[in-house]
């Protein structure tokens, strides 16, 4: 077995019906529900002009600098998958640009996240189709290999596993695993109903704010009034 220059297939992918649920998913609802773990950190951001995010993960872990196996994962990826790289983080050499981005939108691929760089990036910028990366350099890409398709990968904090749901908004990116995507969709819709509540006893002057002081007095911290405050400072 040639470990390290391989490509394997995506078992499962995550149900088209929950995948459209999704669309209408913050990231901080799923990061909320997820024991606020799962993201990756601030540094792989969209480079696109707008738009959510949301598909099956196709994994790709290649040597920094090299798209060869991207190439091939994009002729692999059904439509509604994002393709997902690791690269190591390196942004010396672009992993993906414009011509590669075309192909992709015309095979219906739902987006790229890249840890590591892209090109081209003007031509990201004026399009909607979601493209996550750690930078941005006119250095192209070498196509040598090796690399491996559909494995278990690691990029900015986030474990990925062929076929888990990706999901990237303005706030970032999450992966939820294929197994608990019902679970944390149920969970995220009673977060944004509650949410939703809030906001209205806010509008309604409503809203109940004694849970702050009830949580300084619980951790030990001492609240003056004003008068309190000028007699303790003159005692000292």
């Amino acid at each position: 077995m040639n470990i390290g220059f391989r490509v394997f297939p995506v078992e499962n992918r995550v149900d088209k019906r929950i995948v459209e649920e999704f669309q209408n998913v913050v990231t901080p609802h799923i990061s909320d529900n997820m024991s606020r773990l799962q993201g990756a950190i601030s540094d792989l951001r969209p480079y696109h002009k707008g738009g959510k995010l949301v598909g099956t993960a196709l994994t790709v872990k290649t040597r920094p600098g090299d798209n060869l196996m991207v190439h091939k994962a994009i002729d692999l990826a059904q439509p509604g998958d994002v393709i997902v790289v690791d690269a190591g983080g390196d942004t010396t050499n672009a992993i993906v640009g414009e011509i590669m981005q075309r192909i992709a939108k015309k095979n219906g691929i739902a987006g790229f996240v890249i840890h590591g760089a892209i090109r081209d990036s003007l031509a990201f910028k004026h399009d909607s189709f979601p493209i996550y990366a750690k930078g941005v350099t006119h250095r192209g890409p070498y196509k040598d290999g090796p690399g491996e398709i559909n494995v278990r990968i690691s990029l900015g904090g986030m474990i990925i596993n062929p076929g888990d749901l990706i999901v990237g908004d303005e706030d970032g990116l999450i992966v939820v695993p294929i197994e608990n995507v019902e679970e944390i969709l149920q969970k995220v819709k009673i977060q944004a109903q509650r949410e939703e509540e809030i906001f209205q006893s806010i509008e309604q002057g409503t809203v109940d704010r004694s849970w702050v002081d009830s949580t300084l007095k619980e951790k030990g911290c001492e609240i003056f009034s004003t008068s309190e405050s000028l007699i303790s400072s003159e005692g000292h």
